[in-house]
């Protein structure tokens, strides 16, 4: 999925591994994580593919640095990759650790619903960044229609945050009663 992220940032414009990585911890980083090793690692992978190109850029001052830019095989790419995902994935990791929680204290049990709905909250506290990031963006590539699905991206982020921190307050309820 990495390289997926990648392709389609690429596809809104030409950009130095550093701008790609700027991009992603501003819009990506919210919903898909990946360490600035993995970015690089990833181009390298992609270039190898045919599916980006790179020219050096002499550094003023600085390094040299390599813009990359997304060939046609690397739209192809994007779009195959566009249409044949369903987007439906039912693994969860939080669910295969609540799962099995039976086998640890109540008490540790609590707490780590305790942590996981402080955790989301603290997330879904910074999904302010995100929506002001859009509008950046917005208004760099002049795409509403592309800031439209940045939007539902965010929105879902807020719905998501909001339901996990509903279901560890039910969870801790459930720990909580007496005669479970």
């Amino acid at each position: 999925m990495l390289r997926h992220g990648i392709l389609g940032l690429l596809n809104y414009g030409d950009m130095t591994g550093y701008q790609i990585m700027e991009v992603f911890r501003d819009s990506l980083h919210y919903f898909w994580t990946a360490q600035t090793s993995q970015i690089y690692r990833e181009l390298q992978t992609l270039e190898t593919s045919g599916f980006v190109s790179h020219t050096a850029v002499k550094g003023c001052g600085r390094p040299d640095s390599k813009r990359y830019a997304i060939t046609e095989e690397g739209r192809a790419e994007l779009i195959r990759w566009l249409t044949q995902e369903t987007g439906f994935d039912t693994r969860s990791r939080l669910l295969m650790l609540t799962f099995f929680r039976g086998e640890l204290p109540r008490e540790e049990n609590i707490r780590f619903f305790e942590a996981i709905k402080e955790s989301a909250s603290r997330f879904g506290a910074g999904l302010g960044r995100p929506a002001d990031r859009t509008a950046f963006y917005e208004q760099a590539l002049h795409s509403p229609e592309r800031a439209l699905y940045w939007k539902m991206t965010v929105e879902y982020g807020r719905r998501y945050v909001q339901m996990l921190c509903d279901w560890c307050d039910t969870c801790i309820a459930m720990l909580r009663e007496e005669d479970v």
